[in-house]
């Protein structure tokens, strides 16, 4: 059902000459589109003409008594796309063989997910967003434990394109278009943490087919949560028994220590005294920032090239591109803000070459972790894969 023929386009500019276009698709979908500062594109913007059904129902969630977690139960995700050729590449720019999620072309664009495990219902109507029928009434409603309690999913996921191109990953785009894609995930953290119901907000992405990838095109997303993440809630336990500057303190740690990967003036690379992964790697911002949309101009102009210098060592490990989840964690929206730091955590299960590593048994049911290579053995290679990097790079800009 097209219910949005003509929508409005506003415009908004950001900082570092990033410019913002707002409109909707067909099903009344929110679209971004964040222009690169002197971008080559036009204005204007198509309008999404397709036919579409309307949205699923908002997915309900279940709570698990035994750890307090709550699981979404999600149905519609079954029918994601998984990857498809570059011809009906969904996240591609429309063509009149491909009707796909995003009308024009775009240099980065932000939509709402098809298929989300959060939303579209919100704690109250907002928008398009209906209001749902039994949305978490705060924290201490989801904190309370009972057999058989349910409550809707409500929340917001979307999909962030950080290119055109249908392949590839935030590791192969240029410094501009990082700085780009970070200023989206400033503004949309800004947003979605309004939303109504909204505890907490993920930016990540999945890079390759052993994390689960279903599509090859450059991409990452944002959750939106309707509680405070299971990790998180571990993360504030320790900060109750460590005090407030626990981030502070471990930074200060992981800087004199042999685990540092590299530093900047705002920003430091180190493998974490007790990782888990064979690959592990976090990024720390030096001051206390609770998320993206905290971060100075500066903060994230540095950011840019510092996080695809990390990226060009984690790929030059091997000949072939690295499997990752680089998760960036972030404050609540309402608890914490003054003691969790905005963080990147970049792990992958590749321990070597032609080996992964599995979460079975002791891992998996229990909780209960092993790491094969140590921490500093892991810094060592990864600055050393760095290096390579680097001096491959000045090499091909040399020929």
């Amino acid at each position: 059902m097209n219910t949005h023929e003509s929508p409005e386009l506003s415009v908004t500019e950001l900082s570092a000459g990033v410019i913002k276009r707002t409109t909707r698709l067909a099903d009344g979908r929110e679209l971004f589109y964040y222009d690169d500062p002197g971008t080559s594109l036009g204005a204007e913007r198509a309008v999404d003409a397709r036919d579409l059904d309307p949205r699923p129902a908002t997915a309900n969630m279940r709570l698990d008594v035994l750890t307090g977690d709550w699981i979404t139960v999600a149905a519609n995700r079954q029918n994601r796309v998984m990857m498809p050729s570059a011809d009906a590449d969904p996240l591609a720019p429309q063509s009149p063989t491909n009707p796909s999620e995003v009308p024009s072309l775009y240099d980065v664009a932000v939509f709402e997910n098809r298929s989300p495990a959060f939303g579209p219902a919100l704690a109250e109507a907002l928008g398009t967003a209906p209001a749902a029928d039994d949305a978490p009434q705060g924290l201490d409603d989801l904190a309370a434990l009972g057999l058989g309690r349910t409550r809707t999913s409500v929340g917001r996921c979307e999909v962030v394109c950080f290119s055109p191109d249908h392949s590839g990953s935030f590791g192969t785009q240029s410094v501009t278009r990082a700085r780009t894609v970070i200023e989206a995930w400033a503004d949309r953290t800004a947003a979605l943490s309004q939303l109504p119901g909204i505890q907490q907000v993920f930016p990540f992405e999945n890079r390759g087919e052993a994390i689960g990838v279903t599509l090859p095109h450059p991409h990452g997303q944002i959750y939106s949560y309707p509680y405070v993440t299971p990790r998180t809630s571990r993360v504030l336990e320790s900060v109750e028994r460590m005090g407030t500057d626990l981030f502070q303190q471990i930074l200060e740690s992981e800087q004199a220590s042999e685990r540092v990967v590299f530093r900047g003036e705002h920003w430091t690379a180190f493998v974490p005294f007790a990782a888990r992964w064979p690959l592990e790697v976090h990024l720390m911002p030096h001051r206390h920032v609770a998320d993206f949309a905290e971060t100075s101009v500066t903060e994230r102009d540095e950011l840019a090239p510092l996080y695809l210098k990390l990226l060009a060592g984690v790929d030059a490990l091997y000949d072939t591109p690295t499997p990752y989840i680089a998760a960036w964690h972030q404050a609540p929206v309402n608890i914490g803000r003054d003691s969790i730091r905005l963080h990147l955590q970049l792990t992958s299960p590749r321990r070597a070459a032609d080996k992964m590593k599995f979460l079975a048994g002791s891992e998996a049911a229990m909780w209960a972790w092993a790491a094969e290579v140590t921490p500093e053995q892991g810094a060592a290679r990864i600055r050393e894969a760095i290096a390579r990097a680097e001096s491959t790079s000045s090499e091909e800009n040399n020929a």
